[in-house]
């Protein structure tokens, strides 16, 4: 089979490889100890045993083929084979296709890029094949019934894929299977009597990486709470690795990340998710993040093809991807064309008659496109023609509706809003406002800029202008030199992908503002405070035009992704958009760098800004080690670079250099910026080695930013900023914008997107995990005051608290949990559990879980506990609870389950089902939960509102919070004396709970005999109490009567005992815990030391397997 090509060490191979053909660019090997007589000595034997004991499916290939070439010492494994058949024809093919053409390549580097090229090409199609075929139904169906016979999971936990291989347990591997389901990584091995079972969630997962190690050329290592784990896959690692890499990713999204969790019904639906769906849609995001395509778009068809490129005369090897609206083209050699033809711009699709199977593409603006070498290229035709009529037909309905809408010549409208000076919408860039070019003075700068206007003029003849534009790498050379300055929104728009939104949403920017104009909220607010801090010192933004666009594009972009609403940083990057964009232009640049090209990084977390920090930190380690091995601490570069990230090196560079960087953003995405970031701390090298402390190395780096000029900008000197540098410190060195980025992409421009979206992944995983960590310590430091658990007790509850809200969620598509998750909560409100994840809780925790009517102390403690009646009770509410039942002294305890058995915790509890006893269903436990206590309903209301400022409101209340707080330090401590009386039926019930706590204690009999005593003794205080105070209590009823006739007639009637409440009596407090405390064996009970660490292991070692069937 083919292999995608990667370098291979031949130091240490040559140990375990026979070459047996060669020529001046390949070379075919044979493994030792593979159809040899005598098995090849001792290290034929050592390597023929280790691939005779693996699996099948892990065994490494017997033969392979490597490509070379003369200079280069580096060697490329293209091809492997399972026997001597297989290798031969691939050799064969080689010389027959390959070697011919070899010799008309002028260097050895163009040969390596056309042999991978060549090689990918017949992956793909390999690939498209294999991607058709099911897999084996029988052989996943008796898989799937190891793994459910293995592991007892529930039927809607769905098995994704299985795969062979080894675990290594320290340094002895286990052969045994790897199933990756929809919410676990599990292994399973039995060998010689041994069993091997270990199930992993995916959202415990903090590592996943692929490694190597001594024993181990490649293997994936697994990170789960702090336990590290590996397995060793050979001929599947890379497929295996992407599927984990992607499950677990989901889960993160599902579980911990639900700003940026869309209502996708796939990844919403666990029992969708299949490895096919998988793959597909890795590949899908590929494909849109490559081409720059709408979010909405998906990959349909691939095709393998060439791509006539007629500014070159050379047809172009390469695939064609196609989705609902764009047919893209990217070439598969080193030097990269690629084309995006939106179906919109299409005016004929037709095929030649020639043997050349070609496909030409006729498009507005009379260019055409030629694919040749198309497989089924009629059926092709067929398909494009069809989709071709339909964009078509879309296209006349939104004409036609938009020529009859409000929002016609919207530019000409006036929109009205008090704070603005000016009243329509900008339909020229800010900068050809504040800065026209003068081209009757043409000094040396203006006539570089003209010049650099002809050289993108040059390229638009050849490569054509506008979206379907031919990408090629003199593109890239151009827009590293600067575009300019009358060019730039055109092309930010073009590279960036924001023309297809504002080509397919016409009219839409001006409907939004229309509809956000006049709204206030917090967004708005922090956009008002934050408008005449973007770019204060340009003139466009100290007068109310500039103002004003701002205002509209942050406001209206606001209403539109209510998510991500406004952030800092977005009001410095819009100001760059609207100096060189039309108004409604950078709106949509700015739609397509929030929601595209940074995902995740303008919100509450900037989630997206920390994963591309630690990939950065990845990248210094492996491109500038010597600067790791100075710096004793990474976070360094973390904290420094963070604003280099967000603003895109706005707010460290002068504005004229700036704006170059984000030419090559929009060009290269978040590649160019890392390359950027590496440059700039490979030209410090030198002064940060230098450097004592990080403040030292923080100052060379600002130092180095002031001294950043841009030698050919247009810009005047009273706007330019570097410009402004004081003559002190005109010894330090001038560097040029342009010559810093030439030496990022020559020295960084080997880095691929594949990669930094490998540790993109990676560092996803990574960065939840640490943020998800910093919330339990700020929930543990916040809930340790008010407890008496050690801090490690805590930390093993609050892991068994949030476990079990994820456990109810993976098999239920809408979980209540996952709704009231928000992680923009302060951090006790962010994970909260309903009635029915705490009955599981307290039946695994709770020392009195053994009562009969467990069930209902479960029920009436999360009533008790939810003092908002909002059926939900955060960490600090569950952990108080259970501190009491453990650590709490017998008056703690006793008022606690006094408390239990009066409202607003109390409610009588009749199951429907009369065979299950005190069991409640789910429905009933739901049901009873809701029950609304006997509290006036503007009381309730009001409560509410002041316990969780955050519900019910738009946005978050911080005054209420401070106020919440205030109240929570002056609450006074609840004495006995301010607990209500107990009536008679709520007594009988905490009668009989306390018989059903003394079941098969070691002391029932006497505990039994304590409880008649003591309630035979209140019963009896009880009725010589009464008749004492009722002659007292009539008096005074006849005195409270008012003058009113009516009015006392009533009051009378209503305060006189009936015949059936003349027999009622009550309890106090005071009155149950001194009889209780006057028996013995009572209070050995309740004082009785509890062993909560064994309790807690044992809840973590069950609480998976109370769901299962084992």
């Amino acid at each position: 089979m083919w292999l995608k090509p990667e370098e291979v060490l031949l130091k240490n191979a040559l140990k375990l490889w026979l070459m047996e053909r060669s020529n001046e660019y390949f070379v075919l090997q044979r493994r030792r100890g593979y159809g040899e007589e005598g098995g090849g000595g001792l290290t034929g034997l050592l390597v023929g045993t280790l691939d005779s004991v693996l699996d099948s499916t892990a065994k490494v290939a017997p033969f392979r083929i490597l490509h070379q070439t003369p200079d280069s010492q580096v060697y490329l494994s293209i091809a492997c084979g399972a026997n001597r058949e297989e290798i031969t024809k691939h050799w064969d093919w080689l010389e027959q296709n390959i070697m011919k053409t070899l010799s008309v390549f002028d260097s050895n580097e163009d040969i390596t890029n056309f042999v991978q090229g060549k090689i990918r090409g017949l992956i793909a199609e390999e690939g498209k094949q294999s991607f058709a075929k099911e897999d084996d139904p029988e052989k996943f169906r008796e898989a799937l019934l190891k793994f459910e016979k293995s592991f007892g999971l529930p039927e809607q936990e769905k098995l994704v894929t299985y795969y062979s291989c080894s675990y290594w347990r320290g340094r002895v591997p286990c052969q045994g299977w790897l199933y990756l389901s929809t919410n676990f990584l599990s292994f399973y091995s039995f060998l010689l009597g041994s069993e091997i079972k270990l199930i992993i969630s995916w959202d415990a997962i903090s590592k996943l990486e692929k490694t190597s190690t001594v024993i181990l050329t490649e293997s994936i290592h697994v990170c789960s709470q702090g336990e590290n784990h590996y397995f060793s896959m050979f001929l599947h690692i890379n497929e295996t690795y992407l599927l984990m890499e992607q499950l677990a990713n989901y889960a993160i999204k599902r579980l911990f990340d639900k700003e940026t969790f869309d209502n996708d019904p796939v990844l919403d639906d666990p029992l969708q998710i299949t490895k096919r769906g998988l793959e597909y849609r890795a590949h899908s995001e590929q494909f849109k993040a490559f081409f720059r395509l709408p979010k909405e778009e998906t990959l349909k068809e691939v095709h393998e093809c060439f791509l006539w490129v007629p500014f070159s005369h050379f047809s172009s090897h390469g695939k064609m991807c196609i989705s609902e609206n764009y047919i893209c083209f990217a070439s598969q050699d080193g030097n990269l064309c690629s084309v995006i033809i939106p179906l919109r711009e299409v005016l004929a699709i037709d095929k030649t008659d020639d043997s050349n199977r070609s496909v030409i593409i006729s498009i507005k603006g009379k260019t055409a496109f030629r694919f040749s070498e198309l497989k089924d290229f009629e059926q092709l035709v067929a398909k494009l023609r069809l989709k071709c009529r339909a964009a078509s037909t879309q296209d006349d309905v939104a004409v036609s509706s938009d020529s009859t809408g409000p929002s016609e010549n919207f530019e000409e409208q006036p929109l009205t809003c008090p704070k603005e000076c000016s009243k329509t919408v900008n339909t020229e860039a800010l900068m050809t406002v504040f800065h026209p070019q003068n081209l009757e003075n043409l000094d040396s700068k203006m006539l570089k800029e003209k010049m650099k206007e002809q050289s993108w003029n040059i390229l638009f003849s050849e490569c054509g202008r506008g979206v379907s534009m031919f990408r090629t790498k003199k593109t890239r050379d151009l827009v590293v030199r600067g575009i300019p300055e009358t060019l730039r929104g055109e092309l930010w728009m073009l590279f960036s992908g924001a023309v297809n939104d504002m080509a397919t949403n016409p009219g839409y920017y001006a409907e939004v503002v229309e509809q956000s104009l006049g709204t206030s909220n917090l967004a708005t607010e922090e956009i008002e405070r934050d408008l005449r801090r973007s770019l204060p010192e340009h003139p466009a933004f100290q007068s109310d035009t500039g103002i004003s666009a701002l205002r509209r594009v942050l406001t209206a972009y606001a209403y539109r992704n209510p998510k991500i609403g406004y952030c800092q940083a977005m009001n410095i990057l819009t100001s760059v958009l609207l100096l060189y964009a039309k108004e409604e232009e950078a709106f949509w640049l700015l739609v397509a760098v929030c929601e595209r090209m940074l995902p995740d990084y303008f919100n509450r977390r900037i989630i997206g800004a920390l994963v591309d920090q630690a990939v950065f930190e990845e990248l210094i380690r492996d491109h500038l080690p010597q600067l790791t091995d100075h710096m004793t601490d990474m976070t360094f570069f973390s904290s420094v670079s963070l604003s280099w990230f967000l603003t895109l090196f706005i707010s460290v560079l002068p504005i004229e250099s700036a704006v170059n960087v984000v030419d090559c953003f929009f060009y290269d995405g978040i590649k160019a910026i890392l390359q950027l970031g590496l440059a700039i701390l490979d030209y410090n090298l030198d002064k940060l080695l230098t450097c004592k402390d990080d403040a030292e190395a923080v100052t060379a780096l600002n130092r180095f930013f002031d001294n950043v000029i841009n030698k050919d900008s247009p810009l005047p000197s009273n706007v330019q900023q570097g410009s402004n540098i004081s003559n002190e410190k005109s010894d330090h060195t001038k560097v040029d914008i342009t010559d810093l980025i030439k030496e990022s992409n020559e020295k960084y421009g080997s880095i691929r997107y594949e990669d930094i979206h490998s540790m993109r992944c990676r560092n996803r995983l990574y960065v939840i995990q640490t943020l998800e960590e910093t919330t339990k310590q700020n929930v543990l430091r916040v809930v340790s005051q008010d407890v008496k658990m050690s801090l490690q007790e805590l930390d093993e509850l609050y892991v068994i608290f949030k476990k079990e809200l994820f456990i109810s969620c993976y098999w239920y598509l809408s979980c209540p949990g996952l709704k009231h998750h928000d992680p923009s909560l302060p951090y006790l409100e962010q994970y909260q559990i309903d009635c029915q994840q705490f009955r599981v809780l307290y039946h695994l925790l709770s020392p009195w879980a053994h009562s009969a009517n467990r069930d209902s102390l479960a029920l009436w403690t999360f009533r008790l506990l939810d003092e908002n009646s909002d059926c939900l009770i955060n960490f600090k509410e569950f952990s108080s609870a259970i501190d009491i039942m453990y650590n709490g002294s017998f008056t703690d305890k006793l008022k606690l389950l006094f408390k239990l058995h009066i409202p607003p915790a109390y409610t009588e509890v009749m199951s429907k089902t009369s065979s299950k006893g005190d069991e409640l269903s789910t429905e009933e436990l739901l049901y009873f939960s809701q029950l609304q206590v006997s509290k006036p309903a503007d009381e309730k209301e009001t409560e509410s509102g002041r316990n969780s400022p955050e519900k019910g409101k738009g946005k978050i209340d911080i005054q209420a919070y401070l106020s919440q707080w205030q109240d929570e330090l002056l609450k006074k401590e609840e004495t006995i004396k301010d607990l209500p009386r107990m009536n008679q039926s709520q007594f009988i019930q905490f009668s009989k709970t306390l018989y059903n706590l003394f079941h098969e204690d070691p002391e029932e009999e006497s505990l039994y005999q304590a409880i008649a005593i003591v309630t035979n003794l209140l019963l009896r205080m009880e009725e010589v109490g009464r008749k004492l105070h009722s002659p007292a209590s009539s008096a005074s009823t006849a005195r409270d009567s008012g003058p009113s006739e009516g009015n006392a007639e009533s009051s009378v009637k209503k305060d006189l005992p009936s015949p059936r409440e003349e027999h009622q009596w009550s309890f106090a407090f005071e009155q149950i815990l001194a009889s209780l405390l006057n028996e013995p064996a009572l209070v050995r009970f309740f004082e009785r030391p509890l062993d909560l660490k064994a309790k807690l292991e044992n809840a973590k070692s069950s609480q998976l397997r109370s769901r299962t069937k084992m």
